[in-house]
């Protein structure tokens, strides 16, 4: 398992979602990628939780846009008029990551577009193993292009880097942040989906998706551990989670059960 890493030729447009200032930008393979800058409010941890978020649920073949890493060199941005957009590039020098641009997407209607219950179920599972705050109706990060529903943004996802100590409180957290998600009352079939999901996702593949993160996205000073440390520990977190998955699936259900 690896990802393709591309060179940034051209700052297109910002994407002013946020506070995180995504851009849109061309690279040297003549494709356009929405880029997240390591520069940006969350850093690289906002970087890890959109990789690992986005390999896990390609793994659970689930539709997840081409993922790469981009790289800014020293030069990249300089004739950038906007101060904020320039200040962000220069900070983001170096490895970033990049979705691969779906020209001509619509954003996800909960109102118009139907989808089944095992596809929301699936989706629903996905979100509350990997603890993603960001799939509401306000805000979907789902996107119909060609008829079918791709997931956008997991940047939200794993929050527990974010305090970090308390890691093992977390991997076994109910989620109660779930009873937001815009699909849950699609999602009748947590338990059905369950097995399967699990089947896929196993302590191998976790460990090979956590392999992926460049080693400098990993240079947290203020922890002191190493960064095989840090990976080992979003392996355990990833792995706990999963093989206690009645307990966000429990939350889940319980919290349909009130919506619907």
């Amino acid at each position: 398992m690896e990802l393709r890493t591309e060179n940034v030729t051209r700052y297109i447009m910002p994407l002013r979602e946020g506070g995180s200032l995504p851009a849109l930008a061309e690279a040297e393979d003549g494709f356009k990628y929405v880029v997240k800058f390591r520069g940006a409010g969350h850093g690289t941890k906002a970087l890890i939780a959109e990789l690992i978020g986005g390999e896990i649920a390609r793994v659970l073949e689930l539709r997840v846009p081409e993922l790469v890493f981009l790289q800014l060199d020293e030069a990249f941005g300089q004739a950038e008029g906007d101060e904020e957009i320039q200040d962000l590039l220069k900070a983001s020098r170096g490895l970033n990551l990049g979705l691969h641009f779906l020209s001509g997407a619509l954003a996800f209607d909960p109102t118009v577009n139907v989808i089944d219950a095992e596809l929301a179920s699936k989706i629903v599972w996905l979100d509350a193993l990997l603890t993603n705050i960001d799939r509401t109706v306000r805000n979907t990060n789902l996107l119909m292009w060609h008829k079918e529903l791709w997931l956008i943004d997991h940047g939200s996802s794993l929050y527990f880097h974010y305090s970090w100590t308390n890691w093992q409180k977390h991997a076994l957290s109910p989620f109660v942040e779930i009873k937001n998600h815009v699909l849950l009352p699609r999602a009748s079939q947590l338990a059905e989906v369950d097995a399967g999901l699990k089947a896929r996702l196993t302590p191998e593949k976790i460990r090979e998706i956590v392999a992926l993160i460049p080693e400098d996205w990993l240079n947290w000073d203020d922890l002191g551990i190493t960064n095989q440390e840090i990976r080992e520990t979003y392996v355990r977190f990833l792995t706990e989670r999963v093989a206690h998955s009645e307990i966000f699936i429990k939350e889940a259900q319980h919290a349909r059960e009130i919506l619907v």
